[in-house]
């Protein structure tokens, strides 16, 4: 079965410690982290993730992009994260596709709830993504100490960017 993660991207922002800081900084730094940790749970997690942004916060019109192999969605104006993923939702979900929301909107839960798809709490989803960190981590060192060491030295920092790099994050 396939599984699509919605996931409503300011309220995560607004729910992560780690994401909130850097809103306070600049909010791009925020979104583009937040697009950073969610590649990287679609790659480990095999999932799709589709992120919606609110177009209140960034004043425009409508817009989609691929990043890192992920959907990111601003709305259009006058049109909320909630409204879009409500949308979403309600189109993806079938026999074969399992649809989970990822937000702390209470509201927006049971609203997806009642349309068939599952939720998963801002609180969930930063747990199981320091589990996925944790185990990429575990991988790479072990992947590292298998191969023995390549017939160039490499630092724990750039062998971390090729690694990243494999997995199309950058």
């Amino acid at each position: 079965m396939k599984q699509i993660l919605l996931v409503d991207g300011y309220n995560i922002i607004g729910a992560w410690k780690e994401l909130r800081e850097l809103k306070e900084a600049k909010l791009i730094d925020a979104r583009d982290r937040l697009i950073e940790h969610m590649a990287e749970y679609q790659a480990y997690m095999g999932c799709e993730v589709i992120i919606v942004f609110d177009a209140h916060l960034v004043p425009g019109i409508e817009a989609k992009e691929k990043k890192y192999k992920l959907q990111i969605i601003y709305t259009r104006e006058n049109e909320t994260a909630d409204e879009r993923i409500e949308k979403l939702a309600s189109q993806l979900i079938n026999r074969r596709t399992q649809v989970v929301v990822a937000t702390s909107d209470s509201i927006e839960q049971w609203v997806i709830f009642a349309q068939g798809a599952l939720r998963k709490s801002a609180r969930e989803l930063e747990i199981e993504m320091g589990l996925v960190e944790k185990q990429i981590t575990k991988e790479v060192e072990t992947i590292q100490k298998l191969n023995g060491h390549s017939k160039i030295p490499l630092s724990a920092e750039v062998a971390e960017i090729f690694e990243k790099w494999r997995r199309g994050l950058k």
